[in-house]
């Protein structure tokens, strides 16, 4: 596919700032709001925020990597740019749904989209309880833990390989669920779940022992319920140079020392 109208986005960083008016001074291109793909410059934080924008308008995103961390993200190159994005790759992704209901307000709803996870974190020096229902049974009547997660294939290598969750092939149907720093049951280390499943979290003494909800960078505090689930209403479409895609990228994670 040709594509004719390119925008550049980028991070704040001095670098990645750089390269953009490098670019721009040497291609042709469109404000965002106009372009058939944009090019993001920086790191995976830039990629999240830029898949996020434009989930409503399916505009493909190719990141050339400006930033510290870049799984999301094609080495950089200033050369024969449109000829990278005419052979560009595409990967769909469909993000989380997060509804968190809260113990104040009125146990008022908050909704929010999570590309990599959603997570649940303890706010207090206390331990957070957790019931873990998926599909309407009840799997965990009680975890104690600093929280719990639930990841996509494309953010498996995020904070879920940081909390030792698998790595999930970004084709496979999955979902991981994967606690963290689990105290009961002492030696359950998560679990792979279907990707249509519905994940809902009853936090136990949630006045007592409250707890913050995290749709990769949306923030609810003090929730009590937590109902997770695929949108597949919605979708990201990420580019990726033929030799460096997203496929390839999380298999090889698996070998790294």
């Amino acid at each position: 596919m040709h594509r004719r109208h390119v925008a550049f986005v980028a991070s704040d960083a001095t670098e990645a700032q750089e390269a953009m008016k490098r670019l721009k001074a040497r291609y042709d291109h469109v404000e965002p709001e106009e372009a058939d793909v944009i090019v993001a410059l920086g790191g995976d934080g830039l990629m999240l925020e830029s898949l996020h924008r434009c989930m409503d308008r399916s505009v493909p995103i190719y990141g050339m990597n400006r930033g510290t961390v870049g799984f999301l993200m094609n080495e950089y190159s200033e050369d024969d740019l449109r000829e990278r994005l005419d052979r560009a790759e595409e990967v769909q992704l469909h993000p989380l749904r997060m509804l968190a209901e809260q113990t104040e307000n009125g146990g008022e709803t908050q909704t929010a989209l999570a590309i990599n996870e959603v997570s649940l974190l303890r706010e207090s020096r206390q331990a957070a309880k957790i019931r873990v229902k998926i599909d309407g049974v009840t799997r965990l009547e009680e975890l104690v833990c600093d929280g719990i997660l639930i990841a996509t294939p494309a953010g498996s290598t995020a904070y879920n390989l940081s909390a030792h969750g698998p790595i999930i092939p970004i084709g496979a149907p999955l979902l991981a669920l994967t606690p963290i720093s689990a105290f009961r049951p002492r030696r359950w280390r998560g679990a792979l779940l279907p990707h249509k499943a519905e994940v809902v979290f009853e936090i136990v003494e949630a006045t007592k022992r409250p707890i913050s909800a995290t749709a990769d960078y949306t923030e609810v505090r003090d929730v009590r319920r937590v109902t997770v689930y695929e949108d597949r209403s919605l979708a990201s479409h990420l580019l990726f140079d033929p030799e460096h895609n997203l496929e390839e990228r999380i298999l090889k994670e698996q070998f790294l020392p």
